[in-house]
């Protein structure tokens, strides 16, 4: 079956809102750095005062609105029977494949946000060092950990 033709599982909706909510905190230091542009700046400009924020914080809603569910829905994976692909990006898209057999160590990651929202991220860290550590967020904490289970046992077959 040809890459591009290989159903992806999408990610858990709850997915959305963590970046929603990440999106929300990276968004404060530009706005917060045109707030301190704009007083700075002298009054015989002609500027309305709070224009330049305003246009700032519009954009940054807009981003948030907008660019989470579209990053969302580029984020895919597929689970076979020796290794898992996963898909993502929206300006650069990535196809990451990772054999089992380089798989070293598993993680299943869970901050408060993802905890809230009913998600988690399985951390596949593998052999070499470009790329160690492939990480797929978005998972409902059951599914990570049954993932996390079947490729552990996958590589104590495998081992044995």
């Amino acid at each position: 079956m040809d890459e591009n033709e290989r159903p992806m599982t999408p990610l858990h909706p709850g997915q959305v809102w963590v970046l929603r909510i990440r999106a929300a905190f990276a968004a404060l230091f530009p706005i917060a750095a045109f707030v301190i542009l704009e007083r700075s700046l002298p009054p015989d400009l002609g500027i309305p005062p709070g224009l330049i924020t305003s246009l700032v914080v519009l954009l940054a809603l807009a981003a948030l609105v907008i660019l989470p569910r579209r990053r969302w829905r580029a984020w895919g994976y597929c689970e076979e029977e020796d290794e898992l692909h996963i898909r993502h990006g929206l300006l650069v898209r990535y196809r990451t494949v990772v054999p089992f057999g380089r798989v070293q160590h598993i993680d299943v990651a869970q901050g408060p946000v993802e905890r809230r929202f009913g998600v988690a991220t399985l951390v596949l860290h593998t052999a070499g060092t470009r790329a160690s550590a492939v990480a797929l967020p978005g998972l409902p904490p059951d599914e990570a950990e049954r993932m996390r289970d079947r490729i552990r046992a996958k590589i104590r077959q495998e081992l044995a």
